[in-house]
Order: structure tokens, then C-alpha cells, then sequence
């Protein structure tokens, strides 16, 4: 549910919007980067590059941020750069001394996640991407671990219980995403040369979606 957007530059985070609301996510993005725009009184081709979550996510939600992302930076002739959505929320807790790892609601049982630690200025990936249950994630955990994601709100309990005192947790303000640390990791991307092509960028799945499913001749429908 969650999604927003946000403006930084080399003094800070100029603006950023969040929405955490049950609300498909194709209204609400367009009129937030307006808003973003004129709240700050700029234009579009005034911004220098475009920085966007690639996933691990929604499929639906991953291909609409995407697909604006590319259509701006287009429209513009300018840069644009993928952010790995749990690196971004590993940004969001600078200096940790613990690892984290972000979860995110994978759906049918599974979360998705990876872990993480900060070094210095920067955040180190210790482990890729997977889409797995809590008890297999639990089993991977060996050290103290700080978890944030929207998959706290069904799996906490879960991990509570597999990892005792190993699972420790964000607060409530800092369990979400931020547009910010995207656009800040994407930013730091730009400045060192980094550049995505527009054609190649693509969402980062972590399982096939149903169509692809259905397609490949997997899918088993449920009988009610």
C-alpha cells in the first residue's frame, strides 16, 4: 500500500510525500509528483535525474513507478537509475551496529527480504534478494538482526518466536520504505557515473506472476 515520492539535492530532502492508504497506486503517484513540483516551484526539466524502486515488490505497483519513471526521464532526455527497494529501506537506518534485514508481504506465505549491514557511509549487501517463509528466513538468522518492512505487520509474531532476543525491530516510523532513500541512493548512483538504459530497466521479480504462470502452464486453480 505504501508509495510516495520525493526531491534531494546535495542540502537534503527538499520535499517528500508518503501514502500508506488503501488506494490504487496508479491515481494517487501522478498527482503526488505534481504536487511535489509545484509545492517547490519547479518544473520537470529542471530536475537533473530520476531515481526509482525496482523491487523486490507488488508487481502491479513495481511496473507503475517504472513505467512513470521511464516516461519522465524520456519525455526530459534525462538520467535515470534503479534503486533495490530493500537497500533503500536499509538506508533508512544509518550507523546501525546490528544487520538488517527489510521484509516485505510477498504474499502466499512468503516474505521477501535480504540482509544488510552499514559500513561507514554506505550499506554493504550481505545476502541477495529471495522470496522465502518466515521459518526458513528465522533459520538464516544467526546475530542480532533489526527487521522494518510492511511484513512486520503479518510475520512479527513469527519471528518473535523463532529468533527470541536475535529479532530486534525498528519503530513504527521507521518501518516503512522512503522515497527519500531512494532518490538519495539514486542520486548517489548518478554522481558516480552510474546510468540505467531506459529499454533495459526492468522490475525485479522474485517469482514469475500469475500470468506467467498460467503461461508456462503452471497455475492450478482453487476450487471453491
Amino acid at each position: 500500500m505504501q508509495g510516495g515520492v520525493a526531491l534531494v539535492s546535495g542540502q537534503g530532502v527538499i520535499c517528500e510525500y508518503t501514502l500508506n492508504v488503501k488506494a490504487p497506486y496508479s491515481e494517487r503517484l501522478l498527482p503526488l509528483i505534481d504536487r511535489a513540483l509545484q509545492d517547490v516551484g519547479i518544473t520537470p526539466d529542471q530536475i537533473e535525474g530520476f531515481a526509482v524502486a525496482v523491487g523486490p515488490g507488488a508487481f502491479t505497483g513495481l511496473r507503475i513507478g517504472l513505467s512513470t519513471a521511464k516516461a519522465l526521464a524520456a519525455a526530459g532526455s534525462q538520467l535515470l537509475v534503479g534503486v533495490s527497494t530493500l537497500e533503500a529501506m536499509a538506508w533508512t537506518l544509518p550507523f546501525c551496529a546490528y544487520q538488517i534485514c527489510p521484509i516485505l508481504d510477498a504474499r502466499k506465505g512468503e516474505i521477501c527480504s535480504a540482509l544488510f549491514r552499514h559500513e561507514g557511509d554506505r550499506v554493504i549487501r550481505l545476502s541477495d534478494d529471495a522470496a522465502v517463509s518466515p521459518e526458513t528466513l528465522s533459520s538464516r538468522i544467526e546475530q542480532p538482526t533489526v527487521f522494518l518492512g510492511d511484513g512486520l505487520t503479518v510475520y512479527e509474531s513469527v519471528l518473535r518466536s523463532q529468533l527470541k532476543g536475535l529479532a530486534l525491530f525498528a519503530p513504527l516510523a521507521g518501518r516503512g520504505g522512503r522515497a527519500a532513500a531512494v532518490a538519495e541512493l539514486g542520486r548517489r548512483r548518478l554522481l558516480h557515473g552510474h546510468r540505467d538504459d531506459l529499454a533495459e530497466l526492468a522490475p525485479r521479480y522474485l517469482r514469475p506472476t500469475e500470468a506467467e504462470l498460467k503461461r508456462l502452464g503452471r497455475f492450478v486453480p482453487v476450487a471453491s
